[in-house]
């Protein structure tokens, strides 16, 4: 086995503004919104779900890491081998997330393991190009899904993920190292149903296709015609005094369309009786709503390329919602083109409870067109 330095960096409020429905986390005031309205981050749980994949070795791993929420408390409640590089005052800022990835790569670290969205994916990439030598040289990082926007290929599949492939690295199991896109998106124009993307540098990652995401893919004109067909299909079965839940996307904002609703595409959206009675949900109005209607149906697509589920721009859809809604009730949908962009990869969920996610795993049905399904594989990447 080899022995490992990984530094480790926790963005402390990665993802407060996903179950919030406020579709990222980037600035004070939304984070401070987000937690007023008693929505928190899943950063430190995520980032321990990693590294309990990395228990069995940590003889042979030393952290390096920040002071407090950003990694000192995950490595000592993990009784982990670790030291603090870095140390910020009061509530950490993307300042800090730079500051940390700088002297923590300047440390001499094998590899930085951190724990954020896109953002943070891209104060990383700042710190790294701007400070630490050229490309060749550069620190390897893997990425742990912890934010409300996860378009960048650093990112690992799932947090268990993460560690799965640090423990490949300590085992000493033969790994390529390749340069992945750093992506983000304008907030700003998220939040108004607008997706404008942009590159913004490469970081390297070790490479494993079972281990790391694909950069979020969009669809192809002619998945317009069969969401029509889809929309037709969906629109057949739909039953009174049901609520149905259609999530974000634009296969389910384009059923919608079809139904006659203006839905929101990036948000979680309640239709009964074929009207819109809601739109743009957070986590706690979706509770509300399921306490109010006995039935209800959840309408959901994977992300094109990527595959997730759960836990990719919907984390409205939190663990106790899906409890709530069931298996049996939940509606996947999606085009032939998008399923074949996953070139045989399952679904993946990501942001549920280690035991929904078993409950939900195996085969699920995708409906494909008018009367049209298919009987696809579906994991929770974590056993």
């Amino acid at each position: 086995m080899n022995k490992l330095t990984i530094g480790l960096i926790i963005n402390p409020v990665a993802g407060i503004g996903g179950a919030a429905g406020f579709k990222g986390s980037d600035g004070k005031d939304i984070q401070q919104k987000a937690a007023e309205m008693g929505f928190q981050s899943f950063a430190q749980d995520k980032t321990t779900q990693a590294l309990l994949a990395l228990k069995p070795y940590k003889n042979q791993i030393k952290l390096v890491t920040c002071n407090n929420l950003m990694g000192e408390l995950v490595c000592n409640l993990l009784d982990f081998n670790y030291q603090v590089e870095y140390q910020y005052q009061g509530e950490s800022t993307a300042d800090d997330t730079i500051n940390a990835a700088i002297k923590i790569a300047q440390s001499g670290v094998d590899l930085i393991l951190f724990a954020g969205g896109d953002g943070t994916a891209r104060n990383i990439c700042q710190a790294l190009i701007d400070n630490i030598g050229d490309d060749e040289n550069r620190v390897p990082v893997i990425g742990i899904p912890a934010g409300c926007k996860i378009h960048s290929g650093v990112y690992s599949v799932t947090p268990t993920a993460a560690g799965k492939l640090v423990a490949d690295l300590v085992n000493g199991n033969m790994m390529t190292f390749v340069e992945a896109d750093v992506m983000d998106i304008d907030e700003s124009l998220f939040r108004q149903g607008q997706v404008k993307a942009k590159r913004y540098g490469e970081l390297k990652i070790p490479h494993d296709l079972r281990y790391i995401q694909a950069v979020k893919q969009g669809g192809k004109e002619v998945d317009e015609l069969v969401i029509t067909d889809i929309a037709a299909d969906i629109e057949a079965n739909m039953e009174d005094d049901v609520l149905y839940l259609f999530g974000s996307g634009s296969t389910t904002q384009g059923i919608l369309a079809e139904l006659g609703l203006d839905g929101t595409l990036l948000g979680v959206d309640a239709v009964v009786n074929h009207q819109l009675i809601a739109a743009d949900l957070n986590a706690k109005q979706i509770l509300e709503l399921l306490q109010e209607y006995q039935a209800c149906k959840l309408v959901i697509t994977p992300i094109g390329g990527q595959g997730h589920l759960f836990g990719r721009g919907n984390q409205q859809l939190t663990t106790e919602v899906i409890a709530k809604i069931g298996k049996n009730n939940i509606l996947v949908v999606a085009t032939k083109n998008k399923i074949n962009t996953l070139n045989h990869r399952p679904l993946i969920i990501d942001n549920l409870s280690i035991e929904l996610g078993k409950q939900l795993s195996g085969l699920i049905k995708i409906t494909t067109g008018y009367k049209d399904t298919v009987l696809y594989p579906i994991t929770n990447f974590m056993e």
